[in-house]
């Protein structure tokens, strides 16, 4: 199995899928103007992140359901406990950066953010399975999403007056300001997709080596740092976009 193939190369075997793949290249791909970076269209990644989604959907729904039948802690570490973790981790962090009433309002987005990005990431440490997160794609759209995010909370906050903190602080500096705060703001989405890009992919890129020289016992501390990856990058894209929508709601003292 190549570097780029998954297990959901398999499904080309199967009658009519490609068929329905070309029907939906000869759609939604698009040609590369230049010779310098290739493009090809896949659904490996759309597949891999449904994959991660329904894995999210079903740990959320079964600890929703414990969470009904009883609030006191598990005995021992599992799913459920480990769902605790992610959530009372990010919560703590969120009252941190944005205080109690914007944690609670804005817990569902980060949460779901950083679940998706963790599962998506952990994908990297099983060789043959696909990673959405190593897909420009899916983390542009992650970025757009709460770029978007972003400027809606702070229209709800603060109306159209939250436009004014692109302008500065004084009239005079509008000339100097306005293009700072534009440029700024664009940055983010183009700096939390490349980032998660670029480790995930080197991550992915490690591991796979390491199997390929000696599949046993040398993988091991690569998976072990990879798994710390994995972690930290999901905590830097929430901690990142918390700040992100802290700034945006927060109010002039």
């Amino acid at each position: 199995m190549g570097e780029h193939s998954t297990w959901t190369d398999l499904l080309y075997y199967l009658p009519g899928w490609r068929n329905f793949h070309d029907a939906l290249a000869h759609s939604l791909s698009r040609q590369s103007a230049t010779k310098v970076i290739q493009t090809h269209f896949t659904l490996s990644h759309v597949l891999w992140t449904v994959i991660v989604l329904l894995i999210v959907l079903v740990g959320t729904t079964q600890y929703w359901r414990w969470t009904r039948r009883s609030i006191l802690p598990v005995p021992r570490f599992g799913l459920r406990a480990f769902l605790e973790m992610v959530a009372d981790t990010a919560y703590g962090v969120m009252v941190e950066i944005m205080g109690e009433k914007q944690a609670r309002r804005h817990l569902p987005l980060i949460g779901s953010l950083g679940v998706f990005i963790l599962f998506s990431n952990l994908m990297a440490l099983v060789p043959g399975f696909g990673v959405a997160t190593t897909t420009l794609k899916t983390n542009v759209a992650l970025a757009v999403l709460v770029f978007l995010a972003t400027h809606y909370y702070g229209v709800r906050e603060h109306g159209l007056a939250y436009f004014k903190h692109f302008l500065g602080p004084v009239p005079a500096l509008i000339p100097l300001m306005l293009p700072i705060e534009l440029i700024s703001h664009m940055a983010r989405p183009v700096s939390l997709s490349l980032r998660l890009l670029g480790n995930m992919v080197a991550d992915h890129k490690v591991v796979f080596i390491f199997f390929g020289i000696f599949p046993l016992l040398l993988p091991v501390p690569f998976l072990f740092l990879g798994l710390l990856v994995c972690f930290i990058q999901a905590f830097v894209f929430c901690v990142l976009s918390m700040i992100y929508i802290a700034m945006a709601t927060e109010h002039e003292h």
